[in-house]
C-alpha cells in the first residue's frame, strides 16, 4: 500500500516521523491541532511503544519474550505478558475462523522452503513436507490458554511476522493519543492504523498497489478512518524452478505455496492487528474460498486476481460486501 497525502492546512502542526523497526520501515503522520507537541516528544513516545512491542514479539531479537518461549523445550504452561497473550488469542481466533489458513506455528514449513532466516529457496520432497507439517499447526503443537501458553511438542516455534506489525501500528497510535493526538496514520511495513482525519479533514487516503513488482501503479485509493488496513501479496517474495513459480505464501494445510490466481488481498478491520492477520489468511485462501469466509464473517476484503485469459498482465478486483460498504 502507498499513502496518498493531501496538502496540509497552515494552521495545523503536521508531524511526520519515520524510522526502522521489526526489520522494516515505519511512517507516522500526525495532526497536532493545538500545536502543543513537537517532533522530539512524539518520537520519544513512538520509540517507547515500538521498543515494548519488539521486547515482547520480535522473532529477530533472541532476548524477546516470544524468542525466550521458542527457545525453551518444556511442554509445561508458560505465563506470558497480557499484551502477548492478547495477540495470541487474536491469532487463535483468526486461525479458527479462516479454517486454519492463518497459523503462527509454520516455522518448520517456512524454513523448509527457504523463506526463513537461513534462506536457500528450494523445492522440498513430499517426505520433507510431511515431516514439517507434523511439527506445524496450532492444534497439533500449541495450547493458547487464558494467561499461559503451552507447547505440545518441545521444538514448537511461534512466528509473529504476519500479525505483529499491525499490532505495532495500533500501539503507536495509542501512544500518540496519550499526547492528545487523535488524527494520525501509523504504517509499519505496509500495515497500518488510521485514526480521525488528515490535514484536509478527510479520511486518510490510502492507495492499494497493483500486485506487480515491476509495473507499479494503483488499483484504487480508499479513505480510511478509525480502522486498520493491511495488504498481503505473492508478487515480491518468490522463486522459480523448472519453469514453475513458488510463492512465499505457504498454505498451512497443504504445506505448499499457494497456486491460485489471487495475487493480493487487502483487509480493513477494527485494528491493525486483525487487518494484518486476516490479509495473510485471505491471500492464502484465495478469492473463491476467501470471499465465502469474508461474507460469513462480515469482513472487508478486496481480492485482486491475475486474469490468465489475457495475453497481457491484467488484474481483476473483487470486493466483499463489507469492503464495498466501507469504501463507497
Amino acid at each position: 500500500m502507498t499513502l496518498a497525502l493531501a496538502a496540509c492546512k497552515p494552521d495545523a502542526n503536521v508531524l511526520k516521523i519515520s524510522g526502522y523497526t521489526m526489520g522494516t520501515t515505519y511512517n507516522v503522520v500526525a495532526i497536532d491541532k493545538n500545536r502543543r507537541v513537537d517532533d522530539r516528544e512524539a518520537r520519544a513516545k513512538i520509540d517507547v511503544a515500538l521498543q515494548r512491542v519488539n521486547q515482547q514479539m520480535s522473532n529477530w531479537d533472541n532476548t524477546s519474550e516470544i524468542s525466550r518461549f521458542n527457545a525453551q523445550t518444556s511442554v509445561d504452561s508458560v505465563a506470558l505478558s497480557p499484551e502477548l497473550m492478547a495477540l495470541m488469542h487474536a491469532a487463535e481466533q483468526v486461525h479458527q475462523a479462516s479454517e486454519g489458513r492463518f497459523d503462527t506455528t509454520m516455522g518448520p514449513l517456512i524454513e523448509l522452503w527457504g523463506f526463513g532466516k537461513d534462506g536457500g529457496k528450494r523445492v522440498p520432497t513430499d517426505a520433507q513436507i510431511a515431516e514439517a507439517l507434523a511439527h506445524s499447526g496450532h492444534g497439533d503443537t500449541l495450547i493458547v490458554g487464558e494467561n499461559t501458553m503451552q507447547k505440545k511438542q518441545p521444538h514448537t516455534q511461534v512466528y509473529l511476522a504476519a500479525i505483529a506489525k499491525g499490532y505495532g501500528a495500533d500501539q503507536v497510535g495509542e501512544a500518540l493519543e496519550t499526547l492528545g493526538i487523535t488524527d494520525y496514520m501509523v504504517e509499519i511495513g505496509g500495515d497500518l492504523y488510521a485514526s480521525g482525519a488528515n490535514a484536509e479533514g478527510l479520511p486518510w487516503q490510502i492507495g492499494i498497489e497493483k500486485p506487480a513488482a515491476l509495473s507499479g501503479g494503483l488499483i484504487d485509493v480508499v479513505g480510511v478512518s478509525d480502522m486498520g488496513m493491511a495488504s498481503s501479496g505473492d508478487y515480491r517474495n518468490y522463486f522459480e524452478q523448472n519453469g514453475r513459480r513458488f510463492s512465499h505464501i505457504i498454505d498451512p494445510v497443504t504445506g505448499r505455496p499457494i497456486t491460485h490466481r489471487t495475487a493480493s488481498a487487502t483487509v480493513l478491520a477494527e485494528n491493525g492487528m486483525l487487518a494484518d492477520a486476516w490479509a495473510t489468511a485471505m491471500l492464502t485462501l484465495g478469492r473463491e474460498k476467501g470471499l465465502m469466509i469474508a461474507e460469513a464473517q462480515n469482513l472487508a476484503v478486496l481480492f485482486i486476481e491475475r486474469d490468465t485469459s489475457s495475453a497481457e498482465l491484467v488484474f481483476k478486483p473483487t470486493a466483499s460486501t463489507r469492503f464495498t460498504e466501507l469504501t463507497s
